[in-house]
């Protein structure tokens, strides 16, 4: 026999004994010895190509079910059941329809490599081409190595083809903001100032003299204590007042940091004096809490020259009317940043973010992590550069708890079917009809958004939108969206609904001032109820062609695409490490390349639709039951537990739990209940690139805080405020608060945005020249905050999350395609709400 030579070929033919295969073998001049014949159970058989280890299994176990179920992975299925005995509920893919009236139970699957398929056409022998052409035509599943590799190429590249300038053009950029950053951080050390601890004396002044001249003109103070905001100005008579001297030191000195104060020769004022409003009693002073009050010094080019010569040094001069001595945590910062500057640069680095999401020039997951290292870049470029922990304490971790407990407890509820269950429940109610359905959906999600909060709601509701897409052939996309949107609207009600919200009601202040769950809930059911309707009527217009909501190819392509598009995400999660994993990605590569082949094949000869089969109702029951009734239990009391304390979570007397802690506990109640040995697999379905997200915006949002874009839209606001007559200050008030904040959340993380315009709300109430009153801002502050986050699809958390897990279910959403949708209608549910603002409490002042 010649050496084999060419590629391998692989064939997978059903229905084969061991002699019929055997005389394949002959046929195609296969050594018999390179062929193992394994019986994994009675009735199956597998010629296997190589042994399947534990350690093959094991990464078998973390793919999906429904990746698993595939006959393309049978035999990791059967050695794993050999091994550890059948599992509980039967893998529907395993059971192959009869035909020819032969029992399902008597197949078997055979595998057969051959090494020469270039062994052509001799002595009459067909070769690998007409076997596959053979075995193409009675139906049989055949895989050949090597073949659709380009198609495979095209298709794993997750990005669009932009072309090969594109692609270095894109690939230098990044490399160039890599080498910024980068630098930047390997340049500069952490910032660490040393507090002081210090008293300013009653009836008398305390100083301290700089131990070093600053490397500029600035000069940065923080004081940290019970100090008053700005606001608070025309409310207190008491200040903690700060200014810099410039003491001159006698000629024969050699050492400025060391001299007696009383040798200086004079001492001369060089700054206006920062005024610091105090609390008027010491009673008062002991129940404040502590707040950091920041203020930059310019001594100007000349005096810094004195300085640096060594002929004078600052000091520091304060003094309060306090009647009493006021303690405070004195520090020095000798190189503070420019905020105006910073201002600039967090816009270009916020407008990059935009760029890099918009075109999809990479994941938004990737953008998120490359703009909030940029960020620190350019903090660190400013002498700024935050220390480690500062940084993870950026890091809201209790949105991420919730977000993690939730995606496990989602994870396990999948496997009992349930979400198929309520899909054909909800496809039965309906009528199979499509705008009752969606419509059912969507107020079903606004109501429970209402007293969940969205996230939650979100993580729950997506699963079941999108098998119910499914059953009834809709493109689950602009469902997704419409579901998305009602989420955010209905999360605005009450005041757990939304992260916004859970600001502002839980601000003391504001809770003082009459703003309580039912006075907040009563004012938000007005608006809501007509930026409902007005939503339901956007999207009816927007969707207004039937065939807008279903697939724009046939419904067999699509499954195709759909198919292909799960088995690359599953080959995408698994690297090359080890030999057992390269096994199972090779044979999901293999799969993903006979479905491209299936694809190309569907592309070229056409599709027929069929429009004359309408599955029944109880077809879709018999497909589509309870998996596991066990499991089902088991989840329903977690479920009910955290759904309850969520629901306790406005009641902090009862139960002390956060949101993050009680996702987190129902987690590992779930996971003890169902006595999970494959922990790897539902660690899996986490969508880590969702947390990834969130962890990166988090730290690039307080970054631009600190670069100060945040504080900058705020006094922008504040001032065109305070420039109208009084008469129309009002309506300027809540137009302002209402559309900047609407527009700002689109763009930039709410959380930040809200706590930023939370103080300018009180501080605009609290001013007595303004006159104006607390809770019409308090309402145009929370409908701003939570309907803007509708406009993009980084504006709000449930948008990412929802994108995150359709994305898992493979069907993907652009930020142009959520764009062109909410957009319009946040603009639309923010002209409602302005109208309502305007006739409750400019016309008929209910407050």
């Amino acid at each position: 026999m010649s050496k084999p030579k060419g590629k391998n070929v692989v064939f997978k033919i059903l229905k084969l004994n061991e002699e019929e295969a055997e005389n394949e073998l002959d046929r195609l001049n296969q050594p018999r010895p390179s062929v193992t014949v394994q019986t994994i159970r009675p009735n199956y058989s597998i010629i296997s190509l190589s042994q399947v280890t534990e350690a093959s299994l094991e990464i078998w176990r973390t793919l999906p079910a429904a990746i698993r179920q595939d006959p393309s992975l049978a035999s990791f299925r059967q050695e794993h059941e050999r091994l550890h005995g059948p599992d509980e509920d039967p893998l529907p893919n395993e059971d192959v329809s009869a035909d020819d009236g032969d029992d399902s139970n008597s197949k078997e699957f055979i595998t057969i490599k051959v090494t020469n398929p270039e062994a052509a056409v001799e002595d009459g022998k067909p070769g690998a081409a007409a076997m596959v052409e053979q075995c193409e035509k009675n139906g049989q599943n055949v895989t050949t190595d090597g073949e659709g590799d380009e198609g495979h190429e095209t298709t794993m590249g997750g990005h669009h083809e932009h072309g090969k300038l594109f692609g270095y053009v894109k690939v230098g950029t990044l490399l160039v903001v890599w080498l910024i950053f980068t630098g930047f951080l390997m340049s500069k050390h952490e910032k660490e100032l040393t507090p002081r601890q210090l008293s300013v004396p009653e009836g008398s002044y305390r100083t301290y003299i700089l131990p070093e001249p600053s490397p500029g003109s600035r000069i940065g103070i923080n004081l940290k204590g019970a100090f008053l905001s700005d606001q608070h100005h025309n409310n207190t008579s008491t200040y903690v007042s700060v200014n810099l001297q410039l003491l001159y030191l006698p000629s024969n000195n050699s050492n400025a940091s060391f001299f007696p104060e009383h040798d200086v020769k004079y001492t001369e004022n060089i700054t206006n004096v920062w005024m610091v409003p105090i609390p008027s009693s010491l009673e008062a002073i002991d129940q404040m809490d502590e707040i950091t009050r920041k203020h930059v010094f310019d001594i100007g080019p000349v005096n810094h020259q004195k300085v640096t010569s060594g002929k004078a040094v600052v000091r520091v001069r304060m003094s309060s009317n306090l009647d009493g001595d006021f303690p405070t945590k004195f520090t020095y910062d000798p190189t503070p940043m420019d905020t105006e500057v910073g201002v600039i640069y967090a816009a270009i680095v916020l407008l990059g973010l935009y760029v890099l999401i918009i075109w999809e020039i990479v994941h938004r997951t990737f953008a998120a992590i490359i703009a909030s290292t940029l960020a620190i870049g350019v903090l660190a470029a400013m002498n700024e550069r935050p220390s480690m922990p500062k940084l993870i304490s950026w890091i809201d971790v209790e949105t991420l708890l919730l977000l993690f407990g939730m995606m496990i407890l989602v994870a396990i509820l999948s496997e009992t079917g349930i979400f198929d269950y309520l899909a054909v429940y909800a496809y039965q109610v309906t009528n199979g009809k499509v705008w009752p359905l969606i419509n059912c959906l969507c107020i079903f999600t606004a109501i429970l958004s209402s007293f969940l909060d969205n996230v939650t709601t979100v993580l729950l509701m997506t699963p079941v939108t999108i098998r119910l897409c499914e059953v009834m052939e809709l493109n689950p996309v602009p469902v997704l969206m419409s579901m998305v949107i009602y989420s955010n609207v209905g999360g605005t009600l009450t005041p757990v609904g939304d992260p916004p919200n859970v600001i502002i009601a839980s601000n003391s202040y504001i809770a003082k001032n009459g703003v309580n769950f039912a006075t907040f809930t009563l004012h938000m059911a007005i608006p809501i109820f007509f930026v409902m309707i007005t939503t339901y009527f956007q999207l009816r217009m927007k969707f207004k062609n039937i065939n807008d909501l279903r697939f724009s190819e046939p419904q067999d392509v699509q499954e195709i695409r759909h198919e292909i598009a799960v088995w690359q995400r599953a080959a995408a999660s698994l690297s090359s490490y080890s030999k057992d994993e390269d096994l199972v990605r090779e044979t999901l590569l293999k799969k993903v390349n006979r479905l491209s082949r299936s694809l190309k094949k569907k592309l070229v000869t056409g599709s027929v639709p069929v429009e004359s089969y309408k599955a029944t109702l109880e077809e879709m029951k018999r497909k589509y039951p309870i998996r596991s009734k066990t499991l089902l239990v088991k989840s329903a009391i977690t479920l009910a537990f955290v759904i309850t304390f969520f629901f306790l979570h406005s009641a902090p007397d009862i139960q002390k739990l956060s949101l993050g802690w009680t996702a987190l506990l129902g987690a590992l109640l779930l996971l003890i209940l169902a006595d999970r040995e494959d922990i790897e697999s539902v660690i899996a379905r986490v969508e880590w690139s969702t947390l990834l997200f969130f962890a990166a915006l988090f730290i690039l949002m307080e970054a631009l805080a600190e670069l100060g874009l945040i504080d900058w839209i705020g006094k922008q606001t504040e001032n065109v405020i305070l420039s109208v007559s009084e008469e129309s200050r009002l309506a300027v008030a809540i137009l302002i608060i209402l559309w900047v904040s609407a527009f700002a959340s689109a763009f930039v993380d709410n959380i930040p945005l809200t706590t930023m315009m939370v103080k300018i709300a009180i501080g605009l109430a609290e001013n007595e020249a303004l006159d104006l009153p607390l809770q019409p801002l308090v309402w145009a502050l929370a409908l701003g905050a939570c309907l803007g986050g509708n406009g993009t699809l980084i504006g709000a958390s449930a948008n990412v999350v929802c994108a995150g897990v359709a994305e898992q279910h493979g069907y993907r959403f652009t930020f142009i395609e959520y764009f062109k949708v909410g957009f319009p209608v946040m603009v639309g549910s923010v002209i409602v709400s302005t109208i309502y603002l305007m006739f409750a409490h400019v016309v008929f002042t209910w407050h």
